[in-house]
Formats: C-alpha cells, structure tokens, sequence
C-alpha cells in the first residue's frame, strides 16, 4: 500500500509542478508575545520535540504532566511530594497528624498504626472539617492548609 501510494505521489509531481508558495509572516499575538518573554510562569508543558531521523527521548516525547514530573526529577525537586506521612505515633484529637496542601483538600491513605497494621483506607481530608479520624484505626488527621496566591486567583467556587 505504501508503495502504491509513493508511485502516485511521483506522478503528481510529474504530472503537475510543484506550486510555489510566497511564504508569509505571520503576526503573532501581543498577549503571547509577552507571556513569552515575561519569565517566570509555569514551566513549559510542550517539548521542542525530536529532530527528523532521530530517536526521542522521554523528555522531548513527553507532554502536560508528565512532562513537569520529568522536569521536575531532573532538577531534583519531587513535584508531587510521594514521601509518606510520619507513621511514627497514632494521630489523636489532642495531638492529630498534620497533612500539609497548597490545596483545599487532600486524599489520604491511611495504614494504620503501627504501619500496615490495615489496609490502606483512603480519607477525603477538607480544611472545612478539623479532624478527620480513620474507621479502621482512630487515628486522626488534620489539613494544615497553606494557601498558593495562583490557587486564590484561580479559584471557581
């Protein structure tokens, strides 16, 4: 099928010249010109992709998160912060185990205490509620709510 599809294009070509096309500059946007140049912002989720004939890295194949997960290894910083929670005591109403987010709300999976004394047993850990106690074990959470200045602006509540 291939084949078939070269020979045709070879045809055409014969057949009929090539059209030569004045190429045009395009104008780009104001807006995007300075979100460009401003600095700073959100890393940039699209790679610059992999030169013809070459293989690509997962780097330069990568896009959207997955892309900011890689980015973010190669600079040594763990983007989504997957150290587990202390499991060194059981959280109690007096002294419960903090969760910190940038974010509003967080889910939590709890092992019990000591840990993996159950299985895990995700709670849904709100800033609205104070504390949030596991069924399983009694421990005890607590959202230790941090607020991110982009979070308040781009909230939709």
């Amino acid at each position: 099928m291939v084949a078939l599809l070269r020979s045709f294009r070879a045809v055409q070509a014969v057949a009929r010249p090539a059209l030569a096309l004045p190429k045009v500059q395009v104008a780009r946007a104001f807006s995007a010109s300075a979100l460009r140049r401003g600095g700073g912002g959100p890393p940039q989720l699209l790679g610059d992709g992999v030169k013809p004939g070459e293989v690509p890295t997962d780097r330069q194949q990568a896009t959207g998160i997955e892309r900011f997960e890689l980015i973010g290894k190669a600079e040594g910083v763990d983007v989504f912060d997957l150290t587990p929670l202390e499991a060194d005591r059981l959280g109690t109403l007096d002294n419960p185990i903090e969760v910190f987010s940038y974010y509003p709300e967080r889910h939590v999976g709890c092992t019990g205490f000591p840990a993996d004394s159950h299985d895990t047993i995700w709670l849904h850990v709100t800033k609205e509620l104070k504390n949030h106690r596991c069924p399983e074990c009694g421990s005890v959470y607590t959202l230790k709510f941090e607020p991110n200045a982009d979070y308040e602006a781009h909230a939709h509540h």
